[in-house]
C-alpha cells in the first residue's frame, strides 16, 4: 500500500482497510490541529489507487470495512468518488462499510442529490469536525467556517442516509469561554443530531499556532475537573433522538459511552462522582492523542 506522510483514522476504523486517496487536508488552518502542517494538499493519481485497491483485494479479505484518507476525501471530484466506490464494490465485493473525513467546505461542493448517489454506491460513514459550536472561538480557531454552516452540511448528510459522526474537542475555547463553548457545542449538536458523537480532550502540539499561544501565554489549558464540568455541559446541553456520545478516546480523563437522552441522567451522575473525587482520572502519562 502506497502511504505518504502521517495517516490518521477515527478509532472505529482501526481494523479496516486504509487506502489513503488524498494526501493532506484541503483546509489545513486550523490552529489546533499539526498533522499536516508541513503537507501540500494533493489528490493522488488513480493509478495509485487502483493498485492499493488490487493489493487489499489480495491481501486483506478479512477486513469488512474501508477507510479513506486523509483528512478530507469528500472533496474529490464527484464523478472520480463514484468511480473509486464503483471500484471498491468490485473488486472488494466483502466490504461492508466506507467511510471518510469530510468537513463543511467539501460538503458544501456536494448538493443532497450528488450525497445520495454517493450513498447509494457504498458511502456509509462521514466523520465531521464540529469542535464547537461557539463562532467566536471557531473564528479564533480558524475552523473557516461558522457554527450554523457545518450543522446545515451534517444535517445534508444525514438527510442523503449517510451515518454521521461528529467530533467536538474539549478545552479548545480554554477557561474564559469554557461555559460558552459546552453550552453551545450541546446545541449545535442538538440541532444536527448525528449518529454518533466523539468528544476529544485538548492535547497541544508544538508545531501548531495554538501550541506557540500556550508557550507564549496567550492561551491557557482548562484544568482535568474543568474539562470534566466541560463535558458535563455540553452533554447536559445535547439532545440526541437515539445517538451515541463517546469520550473514551486516549486524550480523555474520564471514558464515557452514553446513548442519549437514554443515559444522559447516568453520564452526568458520573461525570459528578469523578468530579467529587471518587471515581480516578486517567493519568497524564496514559493521554494521548
Amino acid at each position: 500500500m502506497d502511504y505518504q506522510g502521517i495517516i490518521i483514522r477515527p478509532p472505529s476504523e482501526a481494523n479496516s482497510i486504509i487506502l489513503q486517496v488524498t494526501v493532506g487536508c484541503s483546509h489545513n488552518k486550523c490552529t489546533f490541529c499539526g498533522t499536516y502542517k508541513d503537507v501540500r494538499f494533493t489528490i493522488k493519481p488513480e493509478s495509485v489507487i487502483q493498485h492499493d485497491i488490487e493489493f487489499a483485494a489480495r491481501y486483506c479479505r478479512r477486513q469488512r470495512r474501508v477507510f479513506l484518507t486523509d483528512g478530507d476525501a469528500l472533496i474529490l471530484p464527484q464523478a472520480r468518488l463514484l468511480k473509486l466506490l464503483k471500484t471498491i464494490r468490485e473488486r472488494l465485493p466483502w466490504v461492508t462499510r466506507i467511510g471518510m473525513y469530510g468537513n463543511a467546505k467539501s460538503i458544501r461542493t456536494k448538493n443532497l442529490e450528488d450525497l445520495m448517489a454517493l450513498c447509494e454506491r457504498g458511502l456509509s460513514i462521514v466523520y465531521m469536525g464540529l469542535e464547537t459550536g461557539d463562532d467566536v472561538t471557531l473564528k479564533k480557531v480558524r475552523k473557516g467556517v461558522r457554527a450554523d454552516t457545518i450543522i446545515k452540511m451534517g444535517r445534508r448528510v444525514i438527510e442523503a442516509g449517510i451515518k454521521l459522526s461528529v467530533t467536538v474537542l474539549l478545552g479548545l475555547a480554554g477557561p474564559e469561554r469554557s461555559d460558552v463553548h459546552a453550552e453551545a457545542t450541546g446545541r449545535a449538536l442538538s440541532a444536527m443530531d448525528p449518529d454518533y458523537v466523539g468528544a476529544l480532550s485538548l492535547m497541544l502540539l508544538p508545531n501548531t499556532p495554538l501550541g506557540l499561544d500556550y508557550a507564549e501565554g496567550r492561551f491557557r489549558l482548562v484544568s482535568p475537573m474543568e474539562m470534566l464540568r466541560e463535558l458535563k455541559t455540553m452533554i447536559v446541553h445535547t439532545d440526541l433522538s437515539g445517538g451515541l456520545f463517546y469520550a473514551n478516546h486516549a486524550s480523555n480523563y474520564l471514558p464515557i459511552k452514553a446513548r442519549l437522552p437514554r443515559d444522559q441522567e447516568a453520564t452526568v451522575n458520573l461525570i459528578d462522582k469523578a468530579l467529587r473525587g471518587d471515581i480516578p482520572l486517567r493519568p497524564e502519562f496514559m493521554r494521548a492523542l
